[in-house]
C-alpha cells in the first residue's frame, strides 16, 4: 500500500514539472525598453524691416546686426566678359564687364527702402544664415535668377521654380549668361585679390584656365581663351 501511494506521488511531479516549463515558455516576462529623449526640430528666426546690400546675395540687417544671405543661389562676383571679342590680335582681353558690381546694383534697386522679411532656412558652412527673402511680395532670389545676375547653387532649391527662371534667363542671355564668366566657388578658391579695385585682366587668366564651365551654349563657349600677362 505504502509502495504504491510512493509511486502515485513520483508520477503526480513527473507529470506535474513538464506542465510548469511549459507555462513559464508561454508567458515570457516583458521586454523593458528604455525610453529616448525627442529632439526638437529647430526653429530658425525671422527678420524683418530695412536691409543694407552688402553684394549680389547678401543683406545686412543693421538693427540686429546680422547678415544674411540669400539661399540656394550664388551671384556674380567676379570680372565677367563680353563675347564679342573683336580684332583679338590688337586688343588682348575681350570688354570687361562689372558682373559684381552689376548684381550688387540690381538687388539693392530691387529692395530700395522697403522692409524685407527673411526667415532664416538653415546656415552655411562660415555661419551666415541662409534664408529665403521677401520684399513686397516678391522672392529677392527669384528676382536675381530671372534677369541672370544670380545662378541657382543647389540641384534642389527650396523654390521648384528657381531652376525654371535660370532656364528662362539662359535661354534669353540676361546678364551674366550674356557674357564669358567664371564660376563662382572656383574664382574664391583661386582669385588673390577679391577687392573691388582688382584689375580685369586677373579674373580673364583665371578664366582662361577654368576648370568648370557655366557659360551659356555659344558656339565658341568651349574654347579655351588664350592667357596674356597680367
Amino acid at each position: 500500500m505504502k509502495k504504491t501511494a510512493v509511486a502515485t506521488v513520483i508520477v503526480a511531479a513527473a507529470i506535474a514539472t513538464p506542465a510548469m516549463a511549459a507555462d513559464i515558455i508561454r508567458s515570457p516576462a516583458p521586454v523593458r525598453y528604455e525610453t529616448r529623449a525627442v529632439v526638437p526640430a529647430p526653429v530658425y528666426p525671422v527678420f524683418k524691416g530695412r536691409v543694407a546690400v552688402i553684394d549680389g546675395r547678401t543683406l545686412w540687417y543693421p538693427q540686429f546686426a546680422q547678415g544674411i544671405r540669400l539661399a540656394d543661389i550664388d551671384a556674380c562676383e567676379p570680372w565677367a566678359f563680353n563675347p564679342k571679342w573683336e580684332d583679338r590680335e590688337r586688343v588682348k582681353a575681350p570688354p570687361p564687364v562689372p558682373c559684381g558690381p552689376f548684381a550688387k546694383a540690381w538687388l539693392k534697386r530691387t529692395v530700395g527702402n522697403k522692409s524685407v522679411e527673411c526667415t532664416v532656412l538653415g546656415y552655411d558652412h562660415d555661419g551666415v544664415p541662409s534664408a529665403r527673402c521677401i520684399v513686397t511680395g516678391r522672392d529677392l532670389a527669384l528676382e536675381m535668377l530671372r534677369v541672370g545676375w544670380a545662378r541657382v547653387a543647389t540641384p534642389y532649391p527650396y523654390n521648384g521654380q528657381y531652376i525654371t527662371y535660370q532656364r528662362h534667363a539662359m535661354a534669353a542671355r540676361y546678364g551674366m549668361w550674356a557674357t564669358y564668366v567664371l564660376d563662382m566657388n572656383e574664382w574664391r578658391r583661386k582669385a588673390v585679390d577679391k577687392t573691388l579695385d582688382r584689375r580685369p585682366i586677373a579674373d580673364f587668366n583665371l578664366l582662361a584656365n577654368r576648370e568648370s564651365e557655366i557659360s551659356p551654349p555659344f558656339a565658341d563657349a568651349r574654347k579655351k581663351l588664350k592667357r596674356t600677362d597680367r
